[in-house]
């Protein structure tokens, strides 16, 4: 009788209960993608994780993901809750991306950043699809509309956080629909959009009393006043970006700022500040940004 041990093979593990759910789930995905090259049978144990992984990042493939890996990777896929797409906006388009949509209605986080060559029905389609969506970046996505933003709006009262940064296409009437109906949202960013202004920042301060986080950065038309209404509303505010919006003044982020409230320009210097009031006479208006 052989007394040396017999050698074990990582395949011999049960692949459901125990080599998905608890091993690959810590590879990176390059690196398991790098896996299926070993052999047929590891192929077939990736290609298994593939269709039960939960989350999928592009940015963990590389700079920028083909557009054939995208559409073999996710195509049996039907449980996905996290879907982060910023890495494949050179080429996705309507026609890559409503399929996965369609067949996972349990995401709850999209990142959508840059994807310039989606078209506003691909919102339509996920607010339809995914009821349970909490986490949402538009970011650099000229083409929302406010048409799609309401249907968003109407489907998807879950939502925690909404990045429509650069989203030119929206003005105050869609920002004040989309917080009416999400009450619950702690993040919000409307920067590099001139057409927002007081009204949508005073309805979101009004409607949203759980906001953490406001990105207001270059919002040319948002003065003192709505500042003001956001820090009467929201006493849990922890951050609120401003810079470039040169109608708000220290005069309404004192308040904030007293608060513990991170801001993202400095308060003038007092000893500016007194030359400014020799100067001036009166400088609670003047805009202290530097």
């Amino acid at each position: 009788m052989s007394l040396t041990p017999s050698r074990g093979c990582l395949l011999d593990l049960p692949w459901e209960d125990i080599l998905v759910p608890h091993i690959l789930c810590h590879l990176p995905l390059q690196q398991l993608l790098g896996l299926q090259r070993v052999s047929k049978a590891f192929q077939v144990l990736v290609q298994l994780y593939l269709a039960n992984m939960r989350c999928f990042d592009s940015g963990q493939i590389g700079s920028a993901v083909p557009k054939a890996a995208f559409l073999n990777l996710l195509k049996d896929n039907k449980v996905l809750q996290q879907l982060a797409l910023q890495n494949c906006s050179d080429w996705l388009t309507d026609r890559e991306l409503l399929p996965v949509i369609m067949q996972n209605h349990h995401l709850h986080h999209i990142q959508l950043k840059g994807c310039a060559q989606l078209s506003c029905h691909a919102l339509m389609v996920i607010s339809l699809n995914c009821p349970n969506l909490r986490r949402l970046s538009l970011a650099h996505c000229e083409w929302v509309d406010s048409l799609s933003l309401r249907s968003l709006a109407d489907h998807c009262k879950a939502l925690e956080a909404v990045d429509l940064t650069a989203c030119r296409q929206l003005k105050d009437e869609a920002i004040c629909y989309l917080v009416q109906k999400c009450s619950r949202l702690k993040s919000l960013s409307l920067a590099v959009n001139a057409n927002v202004g007081d009204v949508a920042v005073e309805e979101t301060a009004k409607c949203c009393p759980e906001l953490e986080h406001l990105d207001l950065t270059g919002c040319l038309r948002v003065k003192n006043d709505s500042i003001r209404v956001l820090a009467e509303y929201c006493p849990k505010l922890r951050s609120l970006k401003v810079k470039h919006c040169h109608n708000v003044a220290e005069s309404s982020l004192s308040v904030l700022r007293n608060r513990g409230v991170e801001l993202d320009v400095e308060p003038l210097p007092q000893t500016a500040l007194v030359l400014l009031q020799d100067m001036a006479g009166f400088a609670p208006f003047i805009n202290l940004q530097i």
